[in-house]
């Protein structure tokens, strides 16, 4: 009886080990990609491409109130796994048609929770999916990212601070600090997405997708200076008006969580995506495929476009018989331009209204026939205001002004992202659908999704955008620019700005106000429309510039801001990039250089065979080094077999527009 008590308490702790060490293994459709999930004391995962250790195993927890962690001793009560080959169309995307192919893996567990992996070619994302049945408190969660070596990476820290005391709250600006992990800059924050680089011709980039209800994930070293761990904003429980003109709302304080939510739900994408090469991170989809499918079945109103934008070129419009300003006379001109050049909105920024009353309008701007005049010309207004302002009275503001006929808002000084913030981006972005008006998030952080889910936003700010360009001459914006593409870009569209018609070199840059310059040259400019992802792109400088400069302005206004089709042809972060987007039979590329001076190579072998096409191409000048204004324009035949070498200049650039002879 004694043997059979011991054997019995043998199987009972060998079933009872058995139960709480468990490993499995997920694999991309490919074979090169693998995933590991341990479920031990806790869970965690790691990630190898190929022989590679992408990811060392790295923790994962959610904790709740009443010190319930899901994660800590965790039981699996069954796993579930799927293969899925499958596609969805985004029309107001860079591409009509988005694959999304992977192998996933679903883990339910003890206490309601559970996880869901999924494994791509390009990478690798979990989630949490809770199942209580009443609300619940998240007080923390855990997301660890570890390495197995010291990787270089590029990493956006938290600089601009709105409010010193509390690094949650900033603009989301910031240039890419190459730095090792274990040299992660002290007492500061990063936010995502960030890159490793595996100095093997490898990188991967760190996402998060599907941020609803939900604080946006910041990071910080981890405690050996071997990786990183999560920290998040807890939820404002007061704020007060603060920040440039008293915009913002500055938390004055904090709770002790993150989210009362509901009990039942799905959480944040944590998300990695790796490349073999650089050039394939400038054409990623991942947010895109994690992100909640469109909540408005009708998006045939939703008109991307061009913008004529007035802020940035501080309404210097000349040679006219008006005083320019904030004033009638000033916008029937971005108007009459925007007609003239088949431009398709006009923003009206800042000073059109009362900034903290949107409903009172400034007496010099008589709103209700600037709307008139636009209409007539095919023109659509789009108004700014600062969120505080819209989210006082969304629902009147957007009544009165839909009413009225107005297109859209932009809508800045946001600048945060904890879940009361991130939930009242959500609910403007419903009642904007509601009321058929598009939205540009200015003053914004990184997007993750919500474009797939509410198509109406067309833009979002979250970089370090070309309005900086007015004031900072130590900014390396060429640097900046061949970054970008391979890493914030992978988040969704950009409300960078481009479009410069002072352009300067390096040593000839100096900052203003009034007439603002851009660093690079124009063929770098004009690139930008092709390069960088905006539906609703804008065109910074003034009708005045250009009109002086109408060939270029006819080439930008000729560029669409959403694609069929798009190839990222070669790159290197920080140093090249060169994409190439069809709309319909033409196809439109870009190319940009860092200071740089360098020789690149256009193989044209993404054009249909079998055809002719003619090519429109700027290319920077033979003294695009002393003036970076100059350029070159030719048109040529080209076919899929052409193959052309071009000289691009210090902080130079190359675009094309390629259309069918046939």
């Amino acid at each position: 009886m004694k043997n059979i008590f011991i054997l019995f308490c043998f199987l009972f702790l060998n079933i009872s080990f058995s139960q709480k060490k468990q490993d499995f293994i997920l694999k991309s459709p490919d074979g090169k990609i693998e995933v590991k999930i341990a479920v031990n004391d806790k869970i965690s995962w790691s990630i190898s491409h190929e022989k590679d250790l992408i990811l060392a195993p790295s923790e994962m927890s959610l904790t709740l109130d009443q010190n319930e962690v899901l994660g800590k001793n965790p039981a699996v009560l069954n796993s579930k796994k799927e293969s899925v080959n499958t596609s969805f169309e985004t029309p107001l995307y860079k591409k009509k048609t988005v694959k999304d192919q992977y192998n996933k893996l679903i883990l339910n567990f003890k206490n309601d929770f559970a996880l869901e992996f999924r494994v791509f070619d390009d990478g690798a994302a979990y989630r949490f999916v809770t199942k209580k049945k009443k609300e619940i408190t998240v007080k923390d969660e855990e997301v660890v990212l570890n390495f197995d070596q010291d990787h270089n990476t590029l990493m956006p820290y938290v600089r601009d601070l709105r409010n010193p005391k509390d690094q949650f709250i900033s603009s989301f600006e910031s240039h890419y600090e190459n730095k090792k992990i274990s040299e992660f800059a002290k007492d500061t924050l990063a936010f995502l997405p960030f890159l490793i680089d595996y100095k093997n011709h490898k990188k991967a980039v760190f996402l998060e997708a599907d941020l609803e209800d939900y604080a946006g994930l910041f990071v910080t070293n981890n405690k050996n200076k071997t990786g990183f761990e999560s920290r998040f904003s807890k939820y404002p429980t007061q704020e007060t008006n603060g920040g440039f003109n008293y915009l913002n709302k500055l938390i004055t304080e904090r709770a002790d969580y993150l989210v009362k939510t509901k009990g039942t739900r799905t959480f944040p994408w944590r998300a990695i995506v790796i490349s073999e090469n650089d050039a394939a991170l400038a054409n990623n989809d991942m947010v895109q495929k994690l992100a909640q499918s469109s909540k408005i079945k009708d998006v045939s109103w939703i008109k991307p476009g061009k913008v004529a934008w007035d802020w940035w070129n501080d309404w210097n419009i000349y040679n006219v018989d008006f005083k320019a300003g904030i004033n009638t006379q000033t916008y029937k001109y971005y108007i009459d331009f925007a007609s003239k050049n088949k431009v398709e909105y006009v923003v009206l920024d800042e000073g059109w209204s009362v900034e903290t009353d949107i409903m009172k309008h400034n007496p010099n701007v008589d709103l209700e026939a600037l709307i008139a005049y636009a209409k007539e010309r095919n023109v659509g207004i789009i108004l700014w205001a600062s969120w505080m302002a819209i989210n006082d009275k969304t629902e009147a503001v957007f009544d009165n002004y839909a009413k009225l006929g107005v297109k859209g808002f932009k809508v800045d000084f946001i600048d945060r992202d904890d879940a009361k913030m991130v939930n009242s981006v959500y609910d403007i972005a419903q009642k904007a659908a509601n009321h058929k008006l598009i939205i540009d998030f200015h003053g914004m952080y990184k997007p993750t999704g919500i474009q797939r889910t509410f198509p109406n936003i067309l833009n979002f700010e979250g970089v370090k955008g070309l309005e900086n360009n007015k004031w900072t001459p130590n900014d390396d914006v060429p640097l900046y620019d061949t970054t970008i593409p391979f890493i914030r870009m992978m988040a969704g569209p950009m409300d960078y700005t481009p479009g410069a018609m002072r352009n300067a070199t390096k040593s000839e840059f100096k900052p203003s106000h009034s007439t603002p310059m851009s660093q690079g040259t124009r063929c770098h400019q004009l690139a930008l429309y092709t390069i960088f992802e905006a539906p609703l792109q804008m065109m910074a400088d003034s009708p005045t510039a250009f009109m002086k400069e109408q060939e270029s302005t006819d080439f930008i206004a000729k560029v669409p801001t959403v694609f069929d089709e798009t190839i990222a042809l070669d790159g290197e972060v920080r140093k090249y990039v060169s994409i190439a987007r069809r709309k319909g039979n033409s196809w439109y590329l870009g190319a940009i250089t860092n200071w740089d001076s360098r020789d690149i190579t256009i193989v044209f072998s993404f054009l249909e065979k079998g055809k002719k096409f003619q090519a429109e191409i700027f290319s920077d000048g033979l003294n695009a080094d002393k003036a970076a204004t100059d350029y070159k324009k030719e048109l040529i035949t080209v076919d899929s077999t052409t193959k052309l070498k071009y000289r691009l200049a210090s902080g130079g650039g190359l675009t094309m527009i390629i259309k069918s002879k046939n």
